[in-house]
C-alpha cells in the first residue's frame, strides 16, 4: 500500500525544513486548534479495561449530541479511520467510487478491499456502484450535498458511506437525524471539532443491522477507557459546543479574509478549513514551510493550498506578516 499524504505530518515537515516541533505552527489539519479543556481522569480509565456500560453511555451521549434518529443505532469505534478501513469487506465485491477530490484514505482502503474503483465529478455519477463514499461537508474543497439527494442516491448503490467528519459546523447537512435505510452507514468523527485527534473516538450511525454488524466486528472494547470518558464529557458540554461553533465561523470568516488579501482565490472549506488555490501555491507553501508555518499541498491539485485555524493571537499575527510579506 502506498503512503497517502495527509495534513499533520510535521515530521517529515521538520525533517525536509529543520526547526524543533515547538517552533511550527502547524495549519496543516482541519483540526480545532482549541481544544476542549481535558479534565483529570480517574484510574480506573487507565487500569481497567472499558466497561460495557461507559461504552453504552458514551453511545448515548453521541446519539443526543449528533440529533440521531430513533431508528438509528451508534456504534464508537478508535477514530473514524477505523470505520473506514473496516466498511469495504461488509460491501462484497464490484465497483466502487468516490467524488474527487476528497480524502484519499476512501479509493486506498477499497481498492485494498479488490473493488474496482473510479472517481467520479458528480454525485449522480455513483448510481450503479456496489459501494461509494460521499465526504459532507467534503475534503478539501468543502462542497456540499443535500440529506435527500443522498438517500435517493442510496436507492442506487450497494453500501453508501457518508462521512461528516466535518459535520459539527454544518449540522444542518447531517443525515443522523432521518431514519436510514440498511445500506447507508454514517461516519463522525470526535477529534476534529473537540480538538482532540490524539483521542482517537469516531462513530458510525446507520440501521440496527449494519450496525449491529460493525459492533461485532469492532469486538468488545472499540474504544479505550479515556477515550470513553473524555468522549462522554466533552459531548455533554454544550456551553463549550455552542461558544466554539461560533468563535470557529468568526475565526474563519477573518482567515478568508487574510488570504484573498495576499492574493488567493477561495475554493471551499468548512469553519475549520479553507482551501485556496493560486497559481503560486507550490512557491507559497515553501516559503511558509521555511518559516516553520506548515499548510496541506495538494499533489493532484498542484495549485491548491489548505489551512487551518491559528490558535493564539502570537500565531495570526505571524501568519499575517508572513503573507504580508508575500
Amino acid at each position: 500500500m502506498a503512503r497517502q499524504l495527509h495534513g499533520g505530518d510535521l515530521d517529515a515537515a521538520i525533517e525536509r525544513f529543520g526547526g524543533e516541533p515547538a517552533g511550527w505552527l502547524d495549519l496543516s489539519t482541519g483540526i480545532n486548534p482549541t481544544a476542549w479543556p481535558l479534565p483529570e481522569l480517574g484510574a480506573d480509565a487507565w487500569t481497567r479495561l472499558p466497561g460495557q456500560g461507559a461504552l453504552r453511555r458514551l453511545n448515548d451521549v453521541a446519539r443526543e449530541f449528533y440529533r440521531v434518529h430513533d431508528a438509528n443505532r451508534v456504534a464508537a469505534a478508535a477514530g473514524a479511520q477505523q470505520l473506514i478501513q473496516m466498511l469495504p469487506d461488509m460491501a462484497g465485491t464490484g465497483r466502487a467510487g468516490t467524488m474527487g477530490p476528497t480524502y484519499n484514505e476512501y479509493r486506498n482502503r477499497f481498492e485494498m478491499a479488490g473493488f474496482e474503483v473510479e472517481t467520479f465529478a458528480e454525485m449522480g455519477d455513483l448510481a450503479g456502484l456496489q459501494l461509494a463514499a460521499v465526504v459532507n461537508p467534503n475534503n478539501p474543497d468543502g462542497r456540499r450535498h443535500a440529506p435527500d439527494a443522498l438517500l435517493e442516491l442510496a436507492r442506487h448503490v450497494g453500501l453508501l458511506i457518508v462521512d461528516e467528519a466535518f459535520g459539527e459546523t454544518s449540522p444542518e447537512l447531517s443525515l443522523c437525524g432521518r431514519p436510514l435505510p440498511e445500506n447507508v452507514v454514517v461516519l463522525r468523527s470526535f477529534g476534529k471539532f473537540f480538538g482532540l485527534a490524539g483521542v482517537r473516538l469516531g462513530f458510525a450511525v446507520s440501521h440496527v443491522e449494519a450496525v449491529g454488524a460493525l459492533a461485532d466486528r469492532l469486538g468488545p472494547w472499540p474504544v479505550s477507557g479515556p477515550a470513553l470518558e473524555i468522549g462522554s464529557a466533552a459531548m455533554s458540554d454544550m456551553a463549550w459546543i455552542e461558544a466554539t461553533r461560533r468563535r470557529l465561523a468568526a475565526d474563519m470568516i477573518r482567515l478568508r479574509r487574510m488570504l484573498e488579501a495576499a492574493g488567493f482565490d477561495i475554493v471551499g472549506g468548512t469553519d475549520l478549513f479553507v482551501t485556496v488555490a493560486s497559481d503560486a501555491a507550490r512557491t507559497w507553501h515553501e516559503t511558509l514551510a521555511r518559516s516553520q508555518i506548515l499548510v496541506r499541498r495538494f499533489p493532484d491539485r498542484p495549485d491548491w493550498l489548505r489551512f487551518g485555524l491559528p490558535d493564539r493571537e502570537a500565531d495570526w499575527d505571524r501568519l499575517s506578516q508572513l503573507l504580508k510579506a508575500g
